[in-house]
């Protein structure tokens, strides 16, 4: 071969290595960017305190609703952003807001408001992060919990207040919050924010800002009521900018339902979650009774569960999502109110335990996987009325939802014993020398005759295998 070919071969093998090694989820198959746009910011342009801070969490880049969006924010231009949940826009905009606070002035220059208490201390965790050694202070404010470590940091003073609408409207009616300061305001999950159970706050608390401040809107989904009522909220200038992910979505993300009737959807989450033994699960509920209902059901059966509903203790909810975070348990059960913006990458398999009667609350669940280029599983149980509803659903996103033939009993059986085995001989190949299999050995005649003796000799041998594989 001649050093012609050589180069060529090795120029290929190395663009094909780099082809395999970008992530589909940072190209956006669609943008759509406002008439007079502005150039992307990239990671070089960031001021270099924030880049030192940002290589420490590992950052070399920034994703693209980040690259598109602090233009816009630097510049103080009111925007309405569309991005798909994971996507990054939490730094979108605290890391341009970061770079406009005024440190030396102590008083709030920015209000970020959010749909729940879990997002409101997930954005609140994301500055701290990300304005280590600054100076700058923020303070996370929801309801649930005291009002004192609150109010204590308010008084001492802050930059940025990231809050829920009604506990915040509490403070505001007790004198505790000046707003005169406040230059931007973010609403995060605007979606959300201007449904009908927060407009009434958002609107008393629109009263209270300042008439000239910068407002900038991001959501996954963006209907035609939320473009409408964000005009109360911004200047007639604001604009729209749009990244659409929805061939990486279908490329990452597959959706799957299984048909059942109502009354056999505990059951059949069971057999889904044996089949598929997911590494990290989230099982939405319509209904926060159901939550406590399919909680029982699952830790009857032996599975270590976590849940999130209204009707959750505000202490226990974040025991529970910390654990969650941390892999501690690999299964949360949860309605869409307490998983609102809960940003976890490590989600396998999201289970849809009743369809929602909101299509886009349904992007919402699928999106708590496949997140930042990763694979996703999204399953649905449906009913025949329900299949209905997911029909829609797909015309109304284009989704494609493939149809399962019910799991039965044999087929799941048989899918625990293949993956058990595999598991086992993969284990046993690294496992020790010559003197570890003679004392393994010892344990064959036990092993033949528990596997050949009795009901409940089978029995024990069998609970053996199971506390291996959901144990260890």
């Amino acid at each position: 071969m001649s050093d012609i070919q050589n180069q060529n071969t090795g120029a290929n093998e190395a663009a094909e290595e780099k082809q395999e090694k970008v992530n589909p989820f940072l190209t956006p198959v669609k943008i759509i960017e406002p008439e007079h746009k502005l150039p992307d910011y990239t990671f070089d342009m960031l001021p270099e305190e924030q880049k030192s801070i940002l290589k420490g969490h590992g950052w070399t880049d920034l994703m693209p609703v980040q690259r598109k969006t602090i233009p816009y924010m630097l510049a103080a231009r009111d925007m309405l952003v569309q991005s798909k949940t994971g996507s990054g826009k939490t730094g979108a905009y605290v890391l341009p807001l970061l770079q406009v606070i005024v440190r030396d002035h102590v008083f709030p220059q920015a209000l970020i408001l959010v749909p729940t208490r879990e997002l409101c201390i997930q954005v609140q965790d994301e500055i701290e992060k990300l304005s280590v050694g600054t100076g700058i202070r923020s303070v996370a404010i929801f309801g649930g919990v005291s009002y004192e470590p609150q109010l204590k940091a308010l008084r001492a003073g802050v930059h940025i207040i990231v809050a829920t609408p009604g506990r915040l409207m509490d403070h505001v009616s007790r004198g505790n919050v000046d707003f005169l300061d406040i230059r931007d305001l973010v609403l995060d999950e605007a979606d959300e924010m201007l449904s009908m159970g927060f407009y009434p706050d958002m609107q008393k608390i629109r009263k209270y800002l300042p008439k000239m401040i910068s407002c900038t809107m991001f959501s996954a989904t963006i209907p035609q009521t939320v473009k409408s009522l964000a005009r109360e909220f911004q200047r007639p200038s604001a604009e729209f900018l749009s990244l659409s992910y929805d061939k990486v979505i279908a490329n990452n993300l597959e959706h799957r339902y299984y048909p059942c009737d109502v009354m056999d959807k505990d059951s059949m989450t069971i057999k889904v979650l044996e089949y598929y033994n997911p590494d990290s699960c989230m099982i939405f509920c319509n209904k926060k009774c159901d939550v406590s209902y399919l909680e029982q059901v699952l830790s009857g059966y032996g599975f270590e569960v976590g849940a999130l509903s209204g009707d959750v203790a505000q202490n226990l909810r974040e025991k529970t999502l910390n654990a969650f975070r941390d892999k501690k348990i690999r299964i949360l059960i949860c309605t869409d109110v307490a998983a609102r913006g809960i940003d976890v990458d490590h989600v396998t398999h999201v289970i849809v335990y009743d369809h929602p009667a909101d299509h886009e609350v349904y992007v919402h669940r699928s999106g708590r996987t496949a997140r930042a280029g990763r694979n996703g599983l999204c399953i649905s149980l449906i009913t025949p009325v329900e299949e209905i509803d997911l029909k829609q659903t797909a015309v109304d996103f284009g989704i494609n939802f493939i149809k399962m033939d019910p799991l039965t009993n044999e087929e799941v059986a048989k899918k625990v014993s293949e993956r058990t085995r595999l598991k086992l001989e993969k284990e046993q190949n690294h496992f020790g020398g010559q003197k570890a299999k003679e004392r393994i050995s010892h344990f064959i005649p036990l092993a033949k005759q528990l596997a050949n003796g009795t009901e409940d000799e089978q029995m024990l041998l069998a609970w053996l295998l199971d506390r291996y594989v959901w144990k260890k």
